[in-house]
């Protein structure tokens, strides 16, 4: 804890630096960068590969959706794009997908991924290595992989899936080419994936709590279930939020297992947002509506985003 005349200096310097004029400050703040110039010079290929790859085609894709694009030319039409959205069929079933698909896999993973951490976490430390590598190695895997040996799990006519259903008494399916089992199929797949970034972070946020936390509450004859649900969780809530937010924006990005596995069909039964934009802009080459549609869905989830953020911090500062 600082000392008092700690505190009075730091107020000082702070009020000392309010009073200080901004053309000053600019200077002093060029003075000090070009101090660390050696510091920054470390970071300019890495900045200048951001600038070339993230920031000039998010904002060329701004530009873009207000103007019907052509290789010979472009026109400004102002939000005829939008409009063309807002109107698009296939837009509001690639979104209600989107949705459909976010709303159950976020919420599995991010449970599937708790239950795992929790059962490795009270194992000795070799084991607990052995899970850590083996549930993210899958994690590092490509998605083409993945999806290529689910098509396999899939198939209709020698599908693994098909085989184990049949001891259960399920008839064989068609699962990726029927429109009322195809989506469920990918969100089927996506859920089974070893969660690995999960727990490999929950692992980490477990270890950092007290031990003496459990041994009171022990003490006191909470059961392991009630510390779990009492400590853990509650001591856990910012891991989960994080989570929580990454599998949201992974979820509303889903492409390559929807590309490889049913490519958005059947009809538009599977497809989601971002393989109807890459299908606009690459298929039918109307780059302006295809960044339209970019521009929406990075609304979505920048609404989705901060709700959930919201709502999460409130319930962890309570």
């Amino acid at each position: 804890m600082s000392s008092p005349q700690a505190t009075e200096e730091l107020t000082k310097t702070q009020l000392d630096a309010k009073a200080t004029p901004p053309a000053i400050r600019r200077k002093s703040l060029l003075r000090e960068m070009w101090k660390q110039r050696a510091a920054y010079l470390f970071l300019l290929p890495k900045g200048i590969l951001f600038t070339a790859f993230v920031l000039i085609p998010v904002i060329w894709a701004f530009v873009l959706a207000f103007q019907e694009y052509g290789v010979f030319g472009s026109e400004w039409v102002g939000f005829k794009n939008f409009k063309s959205v807002a109107d698009s069929e296939a837009f509001r079933t690639a979104l209600w997908n989107t949705l459909k698909y976010t709303v159950v896999t976020v919420p599995l993973q991010v449970l599937i991924a708790l239950v795992l951490a929790t059962l490795i976490s009270p194992l000795g430390r070799r084991a607990q290595s052995f899970f850590r590598g083996a549930f993210y190695l899958p994690t590092v895997t490509s998605m083409v992989i993945i999806a290529m040996v689910w098509r396999w799990v899939y198939n209709y006519r020698y599908g693994l899936f098909n085989y184990v259903l049949g001891f259960l008494g399920v008839p064989a399916q068609d699962w990726l080419n029927q429109s009322n089992t195809a989506l469920w199929a990918l969100i089927i797949m996506s859920v089974l994936i070893p969660p690995g970034v999960g727990v490999i972070m929950y692992l980490a946020a477990m270890d950092s709590i007290p031990d003496s936390l459990y041994e009171a509450a022990k003490i006191d004859g909470a059961s392991e279930v009630q510390r779990w649900w009492r400590i853990t969780v509650p001591l856990l809530k910012p891991t989960t939020l994080y989570l929580t937010m990454l599998s949201l924006i992974g979820s509303f990005q889903v492409f390559t297992q929807i590309l490889l596995m049913t490519g958005g069909g059947p009809g538009h039964a599977t497809e989601t947002l971002v393989s109807l934009i890459y299908k606009t802009a690459f298929r039918d080459l109307e780059f302006g509506l295809a960044s339209a549609q970019a521009i929406v869905l990075f609304v979505i989830t920048l609404i989705f985003g901060i709700a959930q953020y919201w709502l999460m911090y409130r319930k962890a500062e309570d």
